[in-house]
C-alpha cells in the first residue's frame, strides 16, 4: 500500500503550485508557437530541488526516492511535459553516473542538483531504438583520447545541455550472442548552447514535445579525453539501463500528469460551454465521459505509486515498471484524446491546451520503450521467453 505522507503532500502541493502560477501560463503561450523554455524557468526549477531530488545528500541532493521524484513530474507535466521531461536531465542521468570516478561525482553531481549542470543521453541511433544493443557508434582509442565516429538520434536538449553522455561501441568483435557487450559511456562535456567540437546536428520535426530541441547528432572524429569514459570499458550498456524502472515510472508520472490536465480542462469547458440551451456537463454522454476519464486516471495513479514504493524499498519490479508504464501512457492517449472531444472543434485549435495534452500523450507510448516492448517484457514475467 502506498504511504501519502504529510510531507509528500506538501512536495505535490508545491508543484503543483508551482505549475499552475508557472508553467501552465508558458505552455499556454510558447507551446502553441513552438517556442523554447526560458532559462529563467530553468533557474526557478533549480532554486526548487527539482534537478536534485535523486541525487544523494553528500553531493547536495535532497536525497528523497522515486516516488517523490514522481510526485513532482506528475504535477510538472498537468502544466507542460517538457517541463517534467527537464528533470531528469539532472535526476535521470543519476543511475548512470554512479559510475563515475569519486573525484568527478564530487565535481559533477553538486553542479547538477544545483541545475548548473545538466545533460542530454544520446543512446539511440537511426537503426538502434528498441534494440539498443545494434548501436554502431564508434569510439576509437588515440593516445589519451577517445575518437567519436557515428549517428545519434533523438537526443533531446542536446544543444543547452552542459555535457552528453554518448554510448559507442569501443570493441570492434560483436559476439552475435552478446550484441550488447563493447559498448562504453562517454561524458562529453561542451559549452552550453552550442554542440560539442567534431559533432553536427540538425533538429528533427516533431509533432509535439516543444519547449526544446531533439537532434540528430553525427560525430565525426568527436574527441573526448580518455577520462570521460563513465564506468568500466565494454559495459555500458549497463549503465544505459540503470534506473530503467525509475525513468518508466517518470513516464508514467508524465502520462498521469497529461490525463489530469485533460480532465481538469474538459471539466471546465463542459461547465462553461452550452449548447441547446444549458451546459454540456448537463448532458448525460458528457458526464459518463468526464466520469470514465477520473477512473482511468486515478488508477493509473495508484499503480504508479505503489511501484514507486517499490523502487524506494529497493525490491526489483521490472515487470511491474513496464506495467505502469504500458497501463499509464496507453491511459493517458485515451484521456486526452476524449479531452479533445468534449472541446469539440475548439479542441482542433490550438487556442486550448487540450490538442497540447493529446500530442503529447502519444509520444509517452513511445519513448522509454514502446507499448509493445513493455507487453514483451509482461507477457516474458509470466509466460517465460518466448519467440522474438
Amino acid at each position: 500500500m502506498h504511504i501519502l505522507t504529510d510531507e509528500r503532500q506538501l512536495i505535490r502541493d508545491a508543484a503543483r503550485e508551482f505549475t499552475m502560477k508557472r508553467v501552465l501560463p508558458l505552455a499556454n503561450r510558447l507551446d502553441p508557437e513552438k517556442g523554447a523554455i526560458p532559462r529563467e524557468l530553468i533557474d526557478e526549477m533549480a532554486e526548487l530541488g527539482y534537478f536534485s531530488i535523486l541525487i544523494p545528500e553528500a553531493y547536495g541532493g535532497l536525497g528523497l526516492g522515486a516516488y517523490e521524484y514522481c510526485l513532482v513530474a506528475e504535477q510538472l507535466a498537468r502544466g507542460w511535459m517538457s517541463v517534467a521531461s527537464l528533470i531528469a536531465r539532472g535526476n535521470g542521468l543519476i543511475g548512470a553516473l554512479k559510475a563515475l570516478s569519486p573525484q568527478k561525482k564530487a565535481e559533477v553531481l553538486p553542479r547538477m542538483a544545483r541545475g548548473e549542470c545538466l545533460g542530454a543521453f544520446a543512446l539511440s541511433e537511426p537503426n538502434a531504438g528498441s534494440d539498443v544493443a545494434n548501436i554502431t557508434c564508434r569510439a576509437v582509442r588515440v593516445g589519451d583520447e577517445w575518437e567519436i565516429t557515428g549517428a545519434k538520434y533523438w537526443c533531446t536538449f542536446a544543444d543547452q545541455a552542459d555535457f552528453i553522455l554518448v554510448f559507442a561501441r569501443t570493441d570492434p568483435a560483436v559476439d552475435a550472442r552478446a550484441r550488447h557487450r563493447g559498448i562504453s559511456a562517454f561524458m562529453v562535456e561542451k559549452p552550453r548552447g552550442e554542440l560539442p567540437a567534431g559533432c553536427q546536428g540538425s533538429a528533427i520535426p516533431k509533432i509535439g514535445y516543444y519547449g526544446w530541441t531533439t537532434w540528430e547528432l553525427a560525430f565525426d572524429r568527436c574527441r573526448v579525453p580518455a577520462a570521460s569514459m563513465v564506468g568500466e570499458e565494454g559495459r555500458g550498456f549497463y549503465l544505459a539501463t540503470a534506473g530503467l524502472e525509475t525513468a518508466r515510472a517518470h513516464t508514467a508520472a508524465r502520462s498521469i500528469g497529461l490525463a489530469q490536465g485533460a480532465l481538469e480542462d474538459a471539466i471546465q469547458y463542459a461547465k462553461d460551454r452550452n449548447q441547446f440551451g444549458r451546459a454540456i456537463a448537463e448532458f448525460q454522454a458528457i458526464r459518463f465521459k468526464l466520469a470514465t476519464m477520473a477512473t482511468h486516471t486515478e488508477a493509473a495513479r495508484a499503480l504508479l505509486y505503489a511501484v514507486c514504493e517499490r523502487i524506494d524499498q529497493g525490491q526489483r519490479c521490472d515487470t511491474e515498471a513496464a506495467m505502469v508504464k504500458l497501463f499509464a501512457s496507453e491511459m493517458s492517449e485515451r484521456v486526452t484524446s476524449e479531452g479533445l472531444q468534449i472541446h469539440g472543434g475548439a479542441g482542433y485549435t490550438t487556442h486550448f491546451a487540450a490538442e497540447r495534452y493529446w500530442r503529447d500523450a502519444r509520444l509517452t507510448k513511445i519513448f522509454e520503450g514502446t507499448s509493445e516492448i513493455q507487453q514483451r517484457i509482461v507477457s516474458d514475467a509470466l509466460l517465460g521467453k518466448g519467440a522474438r
